[in-house]
């Protein structure tokens, strides 16, 4: 069974069991923060040493143990230590849940990291429900009226989105006959050789409904409409785990699915990226239209995160199109990916400590920051800074990798669009750093900040520059990580 590819996963899980059993005898609640990040780098020792191995199946070929999916687990572990990090003074307001929060922010990375490995619709069906259920519990954690709220609102959008995505799966293992990728790949062939795509209906609307599943786990239009709504009445550490976490894991599966599924015959690549190029041009513009309304900033963020999926899905789009796999041998997704998780977080940890001073998310009590917390608003100027696309941050390197390979494939119209948005983008990013840098304080006290959140900060920033100046090393990782879909 190969039990030894399995580690990483098996170590997180027994993390988080271990700290639900913890919880119960403990006084002091700081050991379940420990716990949590022990076995967080734990499982990243044990999937680095699987790095650069020979691609393997494991489970009955349900997951795949390959750099593409190591890739990915690494970055969800990171991201979920950063989280946890963040979240120190979050929890110890908690009287009680201590525990099940930290458990549940395991649970969620074990589905995200499932989900990047997953080479059966059920599996990727089965680490989704994983993943989503977490979150529908993290929402609502407060406990108060927005959380409730929230959490009821993705409960009830997610139910229907799942259904969706799981009636998609249904038809194309009706009209294939497999719910393995690899099998999928092999009787569309078989099926296409002897007849066009036209002739099966079914698995053409499968394939729709498919790409209208994961859509609105990524947050893409017109599947958005839960983001705003959900990442304002969250707690503010669940909206960063939700905005960078779940965006990068529905990226994951969705490349794994698409390209490993239905990247052959050309006909069929090119009738989805076609989809994706639709979907990317419509996102990126209403993401970055109702962003710029927005007076309360995790909204805003939330808008941004939408039109964020749709600069990442013109580059499923321009290798859907072209037929091949040149751009994500080129590492544009992935590396796109890492960018946009390094900016959110450093955003996001900036306002959480700004946050809990002002007790408000509204833009304008972010005024004058700059003189009362100068390196927290250095650190949200930077992180709007690689969000908008401006050098030297990595957001800069990031779109034009995918600027670049769209132009050079037939979707120079995406890429104007996108530039156009790019800045508008920049009007809303710049204006709260100018507010924070320009505008009146509101009172004379310093914003407190924990050694931990400070961590993140400082991890963050570097993480920017270092792959805004310096990108070569991530490129060279991505590039081995996506070689796996060449075709």
């Amino acid at each position: 069974m190969n039990l030894e590819l399995f580690i990483p996963e098996l170590v997180l899980a027994g993390t988080a069991i271990a700290v639900i059993l913890l919880d119960l005898f403990v006084r002091h609640k700081g050991v379940l923060t420990a716990i949590s990040l022990i076995g967080i780098a734990v499982a990243a020792g044990f999937a680095i040493s699987l790095w650069n191995g020979s691609p393997q199946a494991i489970f009955n070929d349900m997951l795949a143990v390959d750099n593409f999916g190591i890739f990915f687990k690494l970055l969800f572990l990171f991201i979920a230590a950063m989280v946890i990090l963040v979240s120190i003074d979050y929890v110890n307001k908690l009287a009680r849940f201590q525990g099940e929060y930290h458990a549940l922010l395991l649970f969620a990375t074990l589905g995200m990291m499932l989900m990047a490995a997953a080479t059966d619709l059920i599996s990727v069906f089965v680490s989704l429900e994983l993943t989503a259920i977490s979150f529908y519990l993290l929402v609502g954690f407060l406990k108060d009226n927005r959380s409730t709220e929230s959490s009821l609102k993705y409960i009830l959008l997610g139910g229907v989105a799942s259904a969706v995505l799981l009636y998609g799966m249904a038809l194309t293992f009706g009209f294939t006959g497999e719910t393995q990728l690899a099998g999928i790949t092999r009787s569309i062939q078989e099926t296409t050789a002897s007849s066009s795509l036209l002739a099966s209906p079914g698995l053409v609307f499968g394939l729709v409904l498919l790409i209208a599943g994961f859509g609105f786990k990524i947050a893409a239009v017109p599947f958005h409409m839960w983001a705003p709504d959900v990442y304002e009445g969250a707690p503010t550490p669940v909206t960063l785990y939700l905005s960078v976490g779940s965006k990068v894991a529905g990226f994951a599966v969705i490349l794994r699915v698409f390209f490993s599924a239905f990247g052959l015959p050309e006909a069929l690549s090119i009738d989805w990226g076609m989809a994706f190029a639709v979907l990317s041009a419509v996102s990126i513009t209403l993401g970055n239209i109702l962003a710029i309304q927005q007076s309360n900033i995790k909204r805003m963020l939330a808008y941004s995160g939408i039109a964020h999926s749709g600069y990442i899905m013109i580059s499923l789009a321009t290798t859907g199109l072209s037929g091949s796999a040149e751009v994500i041998g080129q590492s544009s997704t992935l590396f796109y990916v890492v960018a946009f998780a390094l900016a959110d977080l450093a955003a996001f940890a900036a306002i959480i400590a700004i946050s809990n001073k002002a007790n408000s998310d509204l833009i304008k009590d972010y005024s004058g920051m700059g003189k009362r917390a100068p390196v927290l608003a250095l650190v949200l100027t930077l992180g709007l800074i690689s969000l908008t696309g401006l050098p030297p941050a990595a957001g800069f390197i990031a779109k034009f990798y995918i600027f670049s390979g769209a132009a050079a494939n037939g979707l120079l119209w995406l890429v104007i669009i996108a530039v156009l948005n790019s800045a508008i983008s920049a009007f809303y990013y710049l204006r709260v750093a100018k507010l924070m840098w320009l505008g009146k304080p509101s009172g004379e006290s310093g914003v407190p900040s924990s050694p931990a959140l400070r961590l993140v900060l400082a991890i963050t920033c570097i993480g920017i520059l270092l792959f805004g100046i310096a990108p070569s090393l991530l490129i060279k990782l991505a590039e081995m990580a996506a070689a796996m879909f060449a075709f």
